[in-house]
């Protein structure tokens, strides 16, 4: 997982801003008014403060609106609202949740919330529970709806949809508070991703780098969508998450220099995690019988533009190099069973690189 600098202002998740808001409702049914701000208590002790961005009451209810605010990440539903409306249930009900409006549904299996639920999960669902807890403490028997206007439009930049959450965002959080640049939401969507076609009985799975290698892969070897994980620059997050929840087979796919930092053992992919090494790069063009493009390799200012170099050995080298991020991943995945394959392309989506075989076996035999 990404560093994140100790200059930069943590912020409150959605779980967190749900949570204040249906405390602050609670206190008003109970006849104590709107407390503003109002105070919850996160999984880890913590205590923030959360000041009431509007509040009203209803013929047989009461609801409360917080802004998120995520700090300095980049976060899609930072400075959006968070609203929880609350009506009493008569007596043993208990504490009911409903999706309202931006708030999505789950409709696949996999997922911590069964199929049919409110995509609100079961930490900040908990988290309600005992806020709500903090002002009668029997329990609260009290429908919960959380709303997230123009959630459905947001959730379009997530990942929501492959996860199988229609109609809007998810209520998410596991300690209440967002890192910046941690990308524990990206972590989370992947192992998410990989439990959700694990439970559809899927057994060919294909992480990719980007937009351009997924649709470029999956036309190649005809996966559905629901196969398709977007691992982004964060490869380490899924081999590591399928060498203990493991499937038949895994093909990696990317772009070439992405692949090729792979094949260096990089688990996390991203520039900013530095570029790639053109020595080793050139190393593999050695092994790949390719000696007298080394020089000219190391010299390279981009692994593009090395590709460009080895001209009609360019092949002969990205199959080398998808070879060798093969072993580097099935390094990882060490004796889970879990079958991978490495396929690599270029920016317009020509399959430039390819590894042979898809386990140590098939690789041994092949040597």
């Amino acid at each position: 997982m990404s560093q994140h600098s100790p200059s930069l202002r943590r912020g409150w998740t959605t779980g967190t801003c749900a949570t204040a808001a249906a405390k602050a409702a609670w206190a008003a049914l109970q006849g104590r008014g709107f407390p503003d701000p109002v105070q919850i208590t996160l999984p880890g002790g913590q205590t923030p403060s959360f000041v009431l961005a509007a509040h009203g009451m209803t013929a047989d209810g009461a609801w409360v609106e917080i802004v998120k605010d995520a700090g300095d990440d980049p976060d899609v539903t930072h400075g959006a609202t968070i609203r929880a409306t609350l009506h009493c249930l008569p007596e043993g009900s208990g504490t009911v949740f409903y999706a309202g409006e931006g708030v999505g549904h789950v409709t696949r299996p996999g997922l911590p919330i069964p199929p049919g639920e409110p995509a609100i999960n079961p930490v900040p669902r908990q988290m309600i529970r005992t806020a709500l807890a903090d002002i009668t403490p029997g329990g609260a028997d009290v429908a919960v709806t959380l709303s997230i206007p123009g959630g459905e439009i947001l959730a379009q930049r997530t990942l929501n949809a492959r996860l199988g959450i229609v109609g809007g965002l998810s209520i998410l959080g596991t300690t209440g508070i967002v890192v910046p640049f941690s990308c524990s939401a990206w972590i989370d969507s992947i192992q998410r991703g990989i439990d959700v076609a694990r439970a559809m009985g899927l057994t060919h799975l294909v992480a990719a780098t980007g937009d351009t290698s997924e649709r470029a892969a999956q036309a190649l070897l005809g996966v559905p969508d629901a196969a398709l994980i977007e691992m982004g620059d964060f490869a380490g997050g899924v081999l590591k998450y399928l060498r203990d929840h493991p499937v038949n087979r895994l093909t990696v796919a990317g772009g070439l220099a992405k692949i090729a930092k792979l094949a260096q053992g990089r688990m996390d992919l991203h520039s900013r995690r530095g570029m790639a090494d053109m020595s080793h790069l050139a190393a593999m063009a050695v092994d790949a019988g390719l000696v007298q493009l080394a020089d000219a390799i190391a010299a390279a200012p981009t692994v593009a533009e090395a590709f460009l170099l080895a001209g009609p050995y360019a092949r002969m080298l990205g199959d080398h190099v998808a070879h060798v991020a093969q072993d580097v991943a099935l390094g990882v995945v060490g004796t889970s069973g879990v079958a991978v394959d490495v396929i690599i392309f270029d920016r317009a989506g020509l399959l430039v690189g390819q590894s042979a075989g898809s386990s140590h076996q098939d690789r041994n035999r092949l040597r």
